[in-house]
């Protein structure tokens, strides 16, 4: 789904599509008391759609397990990645996406879900459990419309190692890395790893400018939406071995 790009500037207008109206209620109280405006609350994936569609927000909460349409296939529809996380985001680093959909945070009982897995596959720039506390809510929402992504390295590591499938058969990102440098090859692979552009320029003695164009032509190269895609790109071309070592791993979502 296309949408004509949205005002730079403005109120944060999010929409929170759950079929328990009591978790909507909660985060529309919760979100309002910081001054973030709740354009719209719906019950299930097609009505997430449409209310995408009426109201065009800047960020869409959206539970996986909904009835009618569920969230994984709602978020697909958005973000127009039909099953395999296929749309082309603009390259820059926290720039959002081309054609003006909204960024879209999953919401799920467990964070180990094959349907969370596939979402952020789709598109997805990250995703809370149900019981995150209100300051790291608000915080999520602010963060995923600057264009970061939202995903604990543990939890990344988890989840693929559990759901990543090797093989030519499996749906969700499959990129072919051979059209990358040796040092975009370096990137990406601490990229996986949770380093945030100011921590790549530190670690590679590279300008911040440098950084953001390695990353920028990495995103082009594999046809990649944000860095919740390069991270699932990276482990599921075996760059990134899931079991391996990691950085230490933050108590919450952060910034990727």
């Amino acid at each position: 789904m296309t949408l004509p790009p949205a005002a730079a500037a403005g109120p944060l207008r999010v929409v929170v599509a759950d079929d328990q109206a009591l978790v909507r209620t909660g985060f529309r109280m919760i979100l309002a008391a910081d001054g973030i405006d709740v354009v719209a609350e719906v019950a299930n994936g097609f009505e997430a759609i449409d209310a995408v569609r009426r109201t065009r927000p800047d960020v869409v909460l959206m539970d996986i397990r909904m009835p009618e349409l569920d969230g994984l296939e709602a978020t697909r529809r958005i973000l127009g990645t039909p099953g395999a996380g296929g749309a082309t985001g603009s390259g820059e680093p926290g720039a959002g996406p081309r054609d003006g959909s909204p960024r879209i945070i999953i919401l799920t009982t467990f964070d180990l879900d094959r349907f969370v897995y596939a979402a952020l596959s789709a598109g997805a720039g990250g995703f809370l459990l149900k019981d995150v506390t209100p300051e790291h809510l608000v915080a999520a929402v602010r963060m995923v419309r600057a264009g970061d992504a939202l995903l604990a390295p543990a939890i990344t590591r988890r989840l693929v190692a559990r759901y990543a499938h090797r093989g030519a058969e499996h749906a969700a990102l499959h990129r072919d890395l051979a059209a990358l440098t040796p040092r975009e090859l370096e990137v990406l692979r601490l990229v996986a790893q949770g380093l945030s552009n100011a921590e790549l320029a530190a670690h590679l003695h590279l300008s911040a400018a440098t950084v953001k164009t390695h990353v920028a032509r990495i995103f082009a190269k594999l046809g990649l939406r944000d860095r919740v895609q390069a991270v699932i790109a990276a482990y599921e071309s075996g760059l990134v071995n899931a079991g391996g070592p990691g950085p230490q791993d933050p108590q919450s979502p952060a910034p990727i």
